[in-house]
């Protein structure tokens, strides 16, 4: 009789698919102490994305029960007063350097029904092991100290506790773990964590020195995320024109697949509700409401055409936009994302402008999450939400490099609304900006009489970019594809050490953007 199989603890490097159940145990952690200190979906996300490797769990019987956060930062800012916003872009790990000379702590958190596994300990332990393995100086991190606010009438000061804790006279249980892991307090950081208040909101600045490298030695930089170095974008300024059926819609948008395929292309991006050419095939007047709720009729079949064709041609599709009927009855206007390796993602436009609600009664979706490619994690923004900073600062800080603009606009005015929007986040977050657009007539096809664009792929304004920022475009208001290489290490060079470094000088210490949780 076989003995029942005993359950086992492996500690990994955290995966996407890990986030639910690690979101859930910062809950049940923070919970237990009396802290709402959830990490959204997103900022796990940027954990992943900005520095993979540095992402540790604890696996129990198929359980996450530990989560450690790390990521690299450079000396100076590693060892001079922060607080934990600041230094960790908000939770986000956006503040990442991969030439960092330090790992900087962000997290770490084990599930209070599993504490006798030395769970705390490993993840410490594979910390230490990622310091040696990438010849870096140290560790830092802005520590608890839960007892700090029981004893205040006793010690008078922050200071005064870490002091007496270190002598032995006191004890701390999360001080005193961290000495005994070889760290020492090398201050006491006022203002860390405002909702700390067992800590009275201080944390005590702790260091480990790495054991096997001298204080002049040189680091080894990291690779940031991209799998591939260079990637090849290319934007259908596709032309709206009458069709007879579905299917010839279809061989429509194969061609373009087929073409830009042929060019070894990584992306293709289509325009803005380009699907509303189906609209044609009667060829007859209705209502726009009563148009757009014919067309979500379509959304299955357009799921399927689009992800078959990214397998089968071996190419990412950002498959401009699309009116959806969701299961709530609200119509939403959806870019599908179909990619190469046949998973098919969405992203729901936040800001319907008001001909679009007016017209077209499109509900505004509630999320927008960054899309893991095997080019690095991605970023979509249909027409009128390249006009919020905020959401390209949102995606931009849970890893994003590439910002995907499919875009329907009539005029110039307003397409030059949307270009000159999608070029200041290009340069406000350092990175590329890919727009498509359509052009051509629909008659009878309410609010899409006339179209006006010039599709492009924008660039930040410095030395390693494309002139003027803008690394292809196209001849305005004729159907043609724009296609750009986009040197990814380009991205990481700007973002260190470009002449202006805008991700890596913001004032977290003036302003901040708080993105809500909610459904998609």
């Amino acid at each position: 009789m076989n003995e029942p199989t005993k359950p086992k603890l492996v500690l990994r490097q955290a995966a996407p698919a890990d986030i639910p159940k690690i979101r859930a145990l910062t809950a049940k952690v923070y919970a237990a102490l009396g802290s709402d200190g959830t990490y959204s979906e997103a900022q796990l996300r940027g954990h992943q994305h900005h520095f993979p490797q540095g992402q540790f769990v604890a696996v129990y019987d198929d359980a996450i029960v530990g989560y450690c956060a790390t990521f690299r930062i450079g000396e100076a800012l590693a060892l001079a007063p922060h607080d934990w916003a600041t230094i960790t872009g908000r939770g986000y790990g956006s503040r990442h350097d991969p030439n960092g000379d330090y790992l900087y702590g962000m997290e770490v958190c084990v599930d209070p029904d599993y504490r006798g596994l030395r769970i705390g300990q490993r993840l410490y332990n594979a910390r230490k092991q990622l310091c040696q393995r990438l010849h870096l100086k140290g560790i830092v991190f802005g520590g608890r100290m839960p007892g700090l606010n029981r004893r205040w009438s006793q010690v008078g000061s922050a200071e005064r506790y870490v002091e007496l804790v270190r002598e032995g006279r006191l004890r701390d249980p999360v001080i005193n773990f961290q000495l005994r892991n070889g760290f020492e307090p090398i201050g006491v950081l006022r203002g860390y964590l405002g909702t700390d208040h067992e800590s009275r909101g201080f944390g005590t600045h702790m260091l480990w020195r790495n054991p096997q490298i001298a204080e002049e030695a040189e680091v080894v930089a990291a690779p940031m995320l991209p799998r591939l170095s260079l990637v090849r974008v290319a934007c259908v300024q596709y032309q709206q024109r009458a069709v007879a059926s579905f299917e010839e819609f279809a061989r429509q948008v194969e061609y373009f697949v087929d073409a830009v395929a042929d060019y070894k292309a990584d992306f293709v991006v289509f325009p803005e509700l380009f699907t509303l050419q189906l609209l044609s095939i009667e060829n007859r007047h209705v209502p726009p409401a009563e148009a757009i709720a014919a067309l979500t009729a379509y959304t299955d079949r357009i799921k399927a055409m689009l992800g078959e064709l990214a397998v089968g041609y071996n190419i990412n599709i950002i498959g401009g936009s699309h009116p959806t009927r969701d299961a709530d009855g609200q119509v939403y206007n959806i870019c599908h994302v179909c990619l190469r390796d046949g998973a098919i993602h969405e992203q729901r436009k936040l800001h319907p402008t008001p001909n679009e609600r007016y017209w077209w009664n499109i509900t505004g979706g509630k999320s927008m999450d960054t899309i893991m490619t095997d080019c690095g994690p991605i970023g979509v923004m249909i027409c009128y939400d390249a006009e919020f900073p905020e959401v390209a600062r949102h995606l931009a800080d849970q890893g994003a490099q590439i910002l995907f603009v499919p875009f329907c606009t009539d005029e110039r005015q307003s397409y030059l609304r949307v270009r000159y929007s999608a070029q200041a986040r290009a340069v406000e977050n350092q990175c590329y900006v890919a727009m498509a657009g359509n052009v051509g007539n629909l008659p009878n096809v309410e609010n899409m009489d006339i179209q006006y664009a010039q599709s492009c792929v924008l660039t930040p304004c410095d030395f390693a970019f494309a002139r003027d920022g803008i690394a292809a475009d196209t001849t305005p208001n004729v159907e043609m594809v724009a296609i750009a290489d986009l040197q990814l290490e380009s991205l990481v060079t700007a973002r260190q050490s470009g002449t202006v470094r805008n991700l890596k000088d913001r004032r977290f210490d003036l302003y901040t953007v708080t993105w809500k949780e909610s459904g998609s």
